[in-house]
């Protein structure tokens, strides 16, 4: 392996380094916006709301327009049943990361935040913009798993209470949820569906597929949902940067636990999440392609999540650390995803996976 060499063909692959650059530029002018008052106090919270409502179902829904093949849909289980065991491992080993404080409320606090990230608003986005169709698709599978121990584990641990109906409504009935289900089934059983021929956007080329591959048979119907999809990762980026510019960075730095919390986020956690899949892939147990390991590296990388955010908040649960947490913790995002996504490159590049 000539360790130049790949480092010269990472640095050099434009997609990766516009998708980088892309997504730290336009957190920035986010930042920028909202610092000089031309975005108000309301404009994040509305571009999340409209990104979680529309833009991310139509992006979900669209990735599983796509042909089905043997080893993507293996690959695809794969996802789905790491993205459950992956939580399972966390919820066990976070704790231990936060041994040193005595306060329990604390530690208890600090796992959750360290096990759920914004994999939906904050991780979707940036690898739609490098992996394009087939990244989404798997993160959106990925995140199966995520939504059910979000709305549940997390609830019950932050709350101190038993699983209500409200949080098991917004486990199943959430539209990122509903659209991923439904493209994930419809993606899975279209070679037993009546085939409608059409031209494949892609290749030009004529093809028989299931009916409903809107792609293929209604591209008049597909083309708003690219619209819309399209609007994800620009609306959530720069929700991100105003996001940041409401906050004092100087009352978040002075919180030595929020430093702390961010390195365990966005290295550590990745980090065992690497190890594992690294594990699971020599062993052949459970193997994945390159773009599905970047997929759930990136998104477990990602910063505290909204919904984590508001039951700490709600439930009176180190709501001032929490907060200080969270914007640490996006500011370590942003460094490090970027940082992840080059030293995944360099991996594929040099063969090891």
């Amino acid at each position: 392996m000539n360790l130049a060499k790949v480092l010269q063909k990472t640095f050099t692959n434009m997609d990766i380094i516009s998708a980088i650059s892309s997504t730290l530029l336009i957190i920035l002018l986010g930042f920028i916006l909202r610092k000089k008052g031309i975005f108000d106090g309301k404009f994040g919270k509305m571009m999340t709301k409209v990104v979680l409502s529309v833009s991310l179902p139509a992006l979900a829904f669209n990735s599983f327009m796509v042909p089905i093949d043997e080893k993507t849909l293996q690959h695809g289980i794969n996802v789905l049943i790491f993205g459950i065991i992956i939580y399972i491992v966390l919820i066990l080993v976070t704790p231990l990361l936060y041994l040193n404080y005595s306060d329990r409320d604390k530690r208890t606090v600090l796992s959750v935040l360290t096990t759920f990230g914004s994999t939906t608003f904050f991780g979707i986005p940036i690898v739609s913009a490098i992996y394009g169709p087939k990244g989404t698709m798997y993160a959106s599978i990925f995140n199966i798993g995520y939504r059910i121990f979000l709305y549940s584990y997390a609830y019950i641990v932050m709350s101190g209470l038993k699983m209500d109906k409200k949080n098991v409504k917004q486990m199943f009935l959430n539209p990122v949820v509903l659209a991923t289900f439904l493209g994930l089934i419809l993606w899975i059983i279209q070679p037993y569906m009546p085939k409608i021929g059409g031209i494949d956007p892609t290749t030009k080329a004529a093809v028989n597929v299931a009916f409903y591959r809107i792609d293929v048979t209604a591209p008049w119907l597909f083309k708003p949902l690219t619209y819309l999809a399209s609007l994800s990762s620009p609306l959530a980026w720069l929700a991100i940067g105003s996001t940041l510019g409401e906050i004092s960075i100087k009352d978040a730095a002075r919180n030595k636990t929020s430093w702390y919390y961010t390195f365990m986020k966005t290295v550590i956690v990745p980090l065992i999440t690497f190890v594992l899949l690294f594990v699971l892939k020599i062993t052949n147990i459970m193997p994945v392609d390159l773009v599905a390991l970047a997929t759930m590296i990136i998104m477990m990388a990602t910063p505290t999540a909204a919904v984590v955010s508001s039951y700490a908040i709600g439930f009176d649960r180190e709501a001032v650390m929490t907060s200080n947490a969270s914007f640490l913790s996006t500011l370590g995002a942003v460094i490090m995803i970027p940082i992840w996504i080059v030293i995944i490159s360099i991996v594929g590049s040099a063969g090891i996976f």
